[in-house]
């Protein structure tokens, strides 16, 4: 009986990237009617890459430099929370140290070419991604302790457990970072960005309840009367970089899928411009001295927006209807809410701020998502034909 085996011809710079050469063993991995082709190097899982002394060690170090600190001053009774607590070590270590290995992790990545997303990623962007998740673990850690301090309020311990509970927490934090800068990709910048704005908003929002911020309006988070307006300030300029490293990284990428095209370039200088606006509203806080030009870059951002609905049809490839009228949605409801806020006087200022702010916000990310599948439209596809070889 003849037996026959298909042979399948690899391309060289697919090989290159599998790391594979002639006479190597690779698998084919069949679900349903796709194929996939797998190399030893694919065999090798995320948490396999992370050495386990690299979270550890530097756990173990701020661990004992606690100790050693509380040992100076004689104390053996440590509050979980307070000023000097077990949360400020956590927190002021934590940031640090997890946010230096971060970014060695994710310089490595790029220049190893471990990482997809890493490599494409210029130079010039890496203080906004950095600095992003330097201020998402720094509010993470906060916010962990003070959900602590209201489950175990006026909790203490001695130095050994107190030690303990840095070392553990420390090296929780560690492996976390690493594991972020290895899994870094598009989708996992787009929840960054996301995470950073919403959390940002929610915990000015939360911390100036008493001061009934809403009765003023949606600026009063970041001027002097409200309580820590500078993380509100902090949270839009942070923001505003990552938005920038985004669209550039997408461009860049969407520029290989469609070369040489002048309407990418005018929608990536559009919402460049975007981003640079929203960093000027929390450069430029509602206080006195900036009072009418916090109003007009605030104002800017609702005609941006507005400009780039009425302009997208013409400048995206491949629109699609659904978001095409669900973006015309948006502009009719922008423009209504200024003409029932500026106009007609129904709005509050506070709830024209809101209205704008969730919309534009929304809208945003999905035209964050929309740009990301089109990059994905350009996967590179390989035809090869199946040869047969008939073995006796």
């Amino acid at each position: 009986m003849t037996k026959k085996d298909l042979k399948l011809t690899v391309p060289e710079n697919v090989a290159n990237q599998l790391r594979v050469k002639a006479g190597d063993q690779v698998r084919l991995r069949v679900r349903n009617f796709d194929v996939q082709l797998q190399s030893d190097h694919s065999e090798v899982s995320l948490y396999q890459r992370i050495g386990f002394w690299w979270f550890v060690i530097p756990a173990l170090l701020c661990s004992i430099l606690f100790n050693v600190f509380y040992w100076i001053r004689d104390q053996n009774l440590i509050q979980l929370n307070g000023e000097t607590s077990i949360g400020t070590d956590v927190i002021f270590s934590g940031t640090i140290v997890g946010t230096l290995l971060f970014t060695i992790f994710f310089i490595r990545g790029r220049r190893q070419q471990t990482n997809v997303f890493s490599k494409n990623i210029y130079w010039r962007n890496f203080p906004a991604i950095i600095a992003s998740f330097a201020v998402i673990l720094g509010v993470a850690l906060i916010g962990f302790f003070w959900l602590l301090s209201s489950i175990f309020a006026g909790a203490a311990f001695d130095r050994l457990t107190a030690t303990i509970l840095v070392f553990v927490f420390e090296v929780i934090v560690n492996y976390v970072m690493i594991l972020a800068a290895f899994s870094m990709s598009p989708s996992a910048l787009v929840r960054l960005f996301t995470a950073l704005i919403a959390g940002g908003v929610l915990i000015s929002m939360a911390a100036n309840g008493q001061r009934r911020w809403w009765q003023h309006n949606f600026s009063f988070l970041g001027t002097d009367l409200a309580s820590q307006g500078w993380q509100f300030n902090l949270t839009l300029i942070v923001s505003a970089f990552l938005l920038v490293t985004l669209v550039d990284y997408i461009f860049v990428s969407l520029h290989q899928v469609y070369p040489h095209s002048w309407r990418l370039n005018i929608l990536r200088a559009m919402l460049t411009f975007l981003a640079v606006d929203v960093g000027a509203v929390g450069l430029f806080p509602n206080n006195h001295e900036y009072h009418w030009l916090h109003d007009q870059i605030a104002g800017l951002l609702i005609y941006i927006i507005i400009a780039l609905i009425v302009m997208l049809r013409w400048l995206l490839p491949h629109m699609t209807k659904e978001f095409l009228w669900i973006s015309y949605g948006v502009g009719i409801i922008l423009v209504a809410a200024d003409f029932l806020f500026d106009v007609v006087g129904y709005l509050s200022l506070t709830a024209f701020e809101i209205i704008g702010f969730v919309l534009v916000f929304v809208w945003v990310m999905m035209l964050l998502q929309i740009l990301q599948e089109l990059i994905d439209r350009g996967t590179r596809v390989f035809e090869e034909t199946l040869v047969a070889e008939e073995d006796e």
